[in-house]
C-alpha cells in the first residue's frame, strides 16, 4: 500500500474535524486512486512461508487474516480514531457488538458495573440477561444524579456505563464529573456516544476511557448498512479488546467499513444540519403545548450541560402523546399512522426523518416496569430529524396532529 499524509496520525491530529472526517486514515496502492479501496478479500498471500511465520510471531507487519485486519476496515479505524481524539479503534459488526465487546472483554465473574437507567433497550438486556450469566452484577442508576453514580459504586466495581443523551429520555450524563469521579476509584468508563458521534460530543476530552458507537446510525446516516466503533487508548485496545474481537469474531465487514468512511465524509455536515433543523422541530412542537425532551431547548433540566458538553444536541429527541397507559399509546400510535411525509422506522441518524413508538419497539423488551423506571412513557414517540426541508416535517407533523386532535 501507498500511504499518504492521511495514514500518519503526527498530521491528521493536527487537522480540524471536518478535514479529518475526509481524509483521516487514507492509505493508497500503487495506483493512487482517490476512493479509499475496497478490500474484498478473506485472507491473504505470502512471499515466503518465513514471512508469514514472521507476521503471525508479531515480527513482522502486515495482514493476516481479514478477522484479524483488513487494509478497508483499517482505514475506517484509524479516520474514527483521528476524529475521536483516540490513540486507537477497532471496527465492530454493529452498535451491540461494540458495547458487548467493550464490556466482556474486560470483566470477569464477580465485578460489578454501575449503568445509567435510561438506555437503548438492547444494552439493558446486555446487563441483565447476558452479563448476570457470568457472575457480572450490575447496579442500574439515574445517570442524571452525579451522587447516585458516587453512592452506587461498590468496592468490586470496575465500570461505568452509560448513553449520553439517553435513548430515548435524551437524559445527560455530566461527562466531567461520573468520568473524573471513576478515574479516581480506578473504574474505567463506557460511553455509548451514538447520538452524537465525535461531531458533535467527544467523550474523551472530559475524561472517558472507551467510547462505543453504533456506526450503522450518523456515521453511515443512509441506513445501508451494520457497522460498530471501539475507541480507547492504545495499550486497552491491543491488550483487552483485539484479543477478545480477533478469537471471538464481531468484525466489521470490508465493504460495511467502506460504506461507513464515505458516510464519515459528510458527518460534520449532516450532524450540524439535522441538528438544527431538529432544534426547530422541537420548537414547534414545544409551542403546540406538546412535552417536549430536547438538550437544545431552555425547557430541558440539562440544557446547561447540553451546552457545555456538546457542539449541538442532535438529530434525535423524544415527545409525549397526551394521556396515560393505552390512551396514550393510542394517540402516539395513531399519530405515526397520520403522518404523510415522515417514516415510521426504529432507525436513526438517517437523513430521513423518521419516528418511532419506544414503547412497542426499541424499548419492548425492557417490559413495563423497565420502562417506567428508565422514564419510558407509553405516549412517548422518538423522532429522528433528517435533510428534509424543516417546513414540509413542521406541516406534515401539523396536519397529523390536526387530524388526531392532539
Amino acid at each position: 500500500m501507498k500511504k499518504t499524509t492521511g495514514s500518519n496520525p503526527a498530521i491528521t491530529s493536527k487537522w480540524r474535524p471536518a478535514t479529518q472526517a475526509v481524509r483521516a486514515g487514507t492509505w493508497r496502492s500503487e495506483h493512487g486512486e482517490t476512493s479509499e479501496a475496497l478490500f474484498l478479500t478473506s485472507g491473504y498471500s505470502y512471499d515466503s512461508a518465513e514471512e508469514v511465520a514472521a507476521r503471525f510471531a508479531g515480527d513482522a507487519v502486515g495482514m493476516q487474516y481479514s478477522r484479524f485486519r483488513n487494509p478497508t476496515v483499517d482505514m475506517l479505524q484509524s479516520r474514527i480514531a483521528a476524529m475521536e481524539g483516540a490513540e486507537a479503534c477497532l471496527a465492530q459488526a454493529s452498535g451491540m457488538a461494540a458495547m458487548t465487546s467493550s464490556l466482556l472483554c474486560m470483566l470477569s465473574a464477580g465485578d460489578h458495573v454501575v449503568a445509567g437507567r435510561a438506555a437503548f433497550g438492547s444494552c439493558r438486556w446486555i446487563l441483565d440477561n447476558v452479563l448476570n450469566r457470568f457472575g457480572i452484577t450490575h447496579t442500574a442508576i439515574d445517570g442524571t444524579d452525579n451522587a447516585a453514580w458516587e453512592a452506587a459504586v461498590q468496592p468490586n466495581t470496575k465500570v461505568f456505563f452509560f448513553e449520553t443523551p439517553a435513548n430515548p429520555t435524551m437524559d445527560l450524563v455530566d461527562l466531567e464529573f461520573v468520568c473524573g469521579l471513576a478515574r479516581s476509584k480506578n473504574i474505567k468508563t463506557v460511553v455509548d456516544n451514538a447520538f452524537a458521534t465525535p461531531a458533535l460530543q467527544r467523550p474523551l476530552d472530559f475524561g472517558a476511557d472507551i467510547v462505543a458507537y453504533s456506526a450503522t446510525k450518523l456515521m453511515d446516516g443512509q441506513g445501508r448498512v451494520m457497522a460498530g466503533a471501539v475507541c480507547g487508548s492504545k495499550e486497552w485496545i491491543e491488550e483487552k479488546l483485539s484479543p477478545f474481537q480477533r478469537n471471538t469474531g464481531p468484525i466489521c465487514a470490508p465493504f460495511n467499513a467502506w460504506v461507513v468512511m464515505k458516510g464519515l465524509e459528510t458527518l460534520p455536515l449532516r450532524a450540524t444540519t439535522q441538528s438544527a433543523n431538529a432544534l426547530q422541530i422541537a420548537t414547534f412542537l414545544e409551542n403546540r403545548g406538546l412535552s417536549v425532551r430536547h438538550p437544545g431547548l431552555a425547557s430541558h433540566p440539562q440544557h446547561a450541560l447540553a451546552k457545555k458538553q456538546m457542539n449541538a444536541a442532535g438529530p434525535i429527541f423524544a415527545f409525549e402523546a397526551p394521556g396515560e397507559g393505552d390512551a396514550a399509546r393510542e394517540k402516539g400510535m395513531a399519530l405515526c399512522n397520520a403522518l404523510e411525509l415522515i417514516d415510521i422506522s426504529n432507525n436513526i441518524g438517517d437523513s430521513k426523518t423518521l419516528v418511532c413508538h419506544p414503547a412497542t419497539t426499541t424499548h419492548h423488551n425492557m417490559g413495563p416496569e423497565g420502562r417506567a423506571s428508565a422514564g419510558i412513557g407509553d405516549g412517548m414517540l422518538r423522532i429522528n430529524v433528517g435533510l428534509e426541508d424543516p417546513l414540509d416535517l413542521i406541516e406534515d407533523l401539523e396536519q397529523a396532529l390536526d387530524k388526531t386532535g392532539i
